[in-house]
């Protein structure tokens, strides 16, 4: 029997229905803020042969399910968090995942799972992502796939080991808990769907589906990827350990109908955290996710296009780090992966790509304990300037990943002795453009408890790049000013600060670059920018030049003079403008 097209569009959005209860069951029962509040997790429902549907991250089933020679019954409930056992599908060890086998009738009708960052794993620096980390081993507690339940029953050992191994073990048990939860309220769903259609169609329709996404990825690669090779590189700061700066460089052509990328040319694992452990079937995975994002984001985003991309990565390198190279600050290299090929696919016509971004996940991290001697432990994602884009300007303060969210103001200085005296967007942070970047996040923290903080963040010594004559983004910084007005630099990758009661931080994160020549963007759109605090006056008339009278307001024949005066003093603009870059990398 052939489904109608009907019938595969109506369980193609009844399952992405499913997805979104998946992540609408786990924010309402998690604890940690990481999870509740900014949604770092990614749900997947597969087919009877692992391969995912639908979800936010490539599939891992068949290489956890290797590990159980005796295969798996109803009720069996997976659990794991060891990037080396799953192809690198959870990145680091604080990715704790899930999988749930769906048996229809006896039969398995696909898999459930979802896995969700938890605060603490155990290891010496609260959070568990020490920045001097030299393997996997100096980072926390990582569990290789076990059955968290057999045969609908729980294995409490498996429990007791995780409290026991956690600053934060009542958060976690709970996040663990509401993983369960989400993935058996995929199970149910996906029961009923086999019910209402039929299990044969049910399972006709998936593959109905990614034999959808296979035909629009052929599609897609045949009109955008180049013939001939391409290659861009761009690099990581460091790896927190004095080494650095990191390059990465990708090259891209097209060949009988398939994809290719190369990353050779990449330098070798590095002895920090910053490494990122990838299958090939990973790294396939964020490259569709890219391709669909930027030329065509009405293909669905699953397991059907990997026929189609050819990825060649070296050992021993930043993308295939040898076990046990250390894990936990792996998001600098995963977003300057982005940014590399968006350069490369931007090289024969970079008026169709956007710039670079902000360039990580930063992390601000803080613990001790409260007047009451109560332990704290908070890490909170933050947020940058995303690209100048060809379709406009970029995003002031967002992140890199769409469906992350900010943690409340609110619920910071309710649960956490903290006080945020200010969280806004940093003015003149996005590069100048046509299109501007987005603008940074500058956030000051005042401390009302004693305790440690960590940071993560990148972007600080090399800044992100401008497009088709497009200027780049500033770069990240970070300030601890103690309670007597003295004031310390930080690094973007430090452990163990001491703060006191009345002391500040000031976390600024990177901006981005912007997109085409700033001297074509329309005058009323820097006056608006202008007036929101985005850019200031200075900037209006020094890089887009727009000159604003007192009440700013336009001053039409001032503006095209100095325009016209640019245009006669500065360089010749570059397709790309990387600002320090080389500098940076040749000291």
């Amino acid at each position: 029997m052939s489904l109608d097209s009907i019938t595969v569009d109506i369980i193609e959005n009844a399952l992405k229905n499913i997805k979104e209860e998946m992540d609408v069951t786990l924010f309402r029962s998690a604890m940690s803020p990481v999870i509740r509040e900014q949604h770092d997790c990614f749900p997947m429902i597969t087919n009877p042969d692992g391969k995912m549907v639908v979800g936010n991250f490539g599939s891992h089933v068949p290489e956890v399910l290797s590990h159980f020679p005796e295969g798996v019954q109803e009720g069996d409930v997976i659990f794991l968090s060891d990037p080396y056992s799953c192809g690198g599908s959870i990145s680091h060890i604080n990715d704790w995942m899930i999988i749930v086998p769906i048996f229809v009738n006896g039969k398995i009708a696909g898999y459930s799972s979802m896995f969700g960052h938890v605060m603490d794993v155990g290891g010496p620096i609260p959070s568990s992502m020490p920045v001097t980390a030299t393997s996997i081993y100096g980072e926390g507690v990582r569990f290789p796939p076990l059955k968290l339940f057999e045969k609908g029953k729980l294995n409490g050992s498996i429990v007791s080991i995780i409290k026991a191994n956690s600053r934060t073990p009542v958060e976690n048990y709970s996040d663990l808990m509401a993983i369960v939860a989400s993935c058996r309220t995929a199970e149910k769903r996906v029961k009923e769907l086999c019910e209402r259609f039929g299990t044969e169609s049910y399972l006709e329709g998936l593959e109905a589906l990614l034999d959808r996404t296979s035909v629009m990825m052929k599609q897609l690669i045949t009109g955008f990827l180049p013939d001939k090779p391409v290659s861009f590189e761009d690099y990581i700061d460091d790896d927190g350990l004095g080494n650095g700066p990191f390059k990465m460089k990708l090259t891209v052509w097209k060949e009988g109908g398939r994809a290719i990328f190369d990353w050779e040319g990449t330098d070798p694992q590095a002895p920090g955290p910053i490494n990122y452990y990838l299958s090939e079937n990973m790294f396939k995975m964020f490259l569709g996710a890219f391709l669909i994002s930027v030329f065509d984001p009405a293909i669905m985003f699953n397991d059907g296009f990997y026929d189609s991309l050819e990825v060649r990565m070296p050992e021993k390198s930043l993308v295939k780090p040898e076990y046990p190279a250390a894990l936990g600050c792996r998001t600098h290299v995963l977003s300057r992966f982005f940014d590399v090929l968006s350069g490369a696919l931007s090289l024969n016509t970079p008026e169709n790509s956007p710039a670079a971004g902000y360039g990580t996940s930063p992390y601000f991290i803080f613990s001790g304990k409260d007047e009451d001697g109560k332990e704290f432990h908070l890490m909170e994602v933050m947020y940058g300037g995303l690209p100048g884009r060809p379709i406009g300007d970029g995003i002031d303060g967002h992140s890199w990943w769409p469906a992350f969210v900010n943690i409340p103001t609110e619920y910071l200085e309710t649960y956490y002795p903290l006080q945020i005296d200010y969280y806004r967007t940093g003015t003149d942070s996005g590069g100048a453009g046509k299109h501007r970047g987005g603008n940074c996040n500058e956030k000051l923290y005042t401390f009302k408890s004693n305790g440690i903080v960590s940071i993560h963040d990148d972007r600080a010594k090399i800044q992100p790049w401008g497009i088709n004559k497009g200027e780049p983004g500033t770069s990240s910084y970070k300030v601890l000013i103690r309670k007597n007005g003295e004031k310390q630099e930080l690094g973007s990758k430090v452990d163990e600060i001491d703060v006191y009661i009345g002391d500040q931080l000031l976390f600024v994160t990177g901006g981005s670059g912007g997109w085409g020549d700033p001297l074509e963007r329309e005058p009323a759109l820097v006056q608006k920018d202008v007036k929101r605090g985005l850019v200031s006056r200075e900037k209006a008339e020094a890089a887009y030049g727009v000159i604003l009278n007192a009440n700013d307001e336009i001053d039409v024949k001032a503006t095209l003079a100095q325009r016209d005066q640019i245009k006669q003093s500065r360089p010749a603009p570059q397709a790309f403008h990387f600002g320090n870059r080389d500098e940076v990398v040749t000291s």
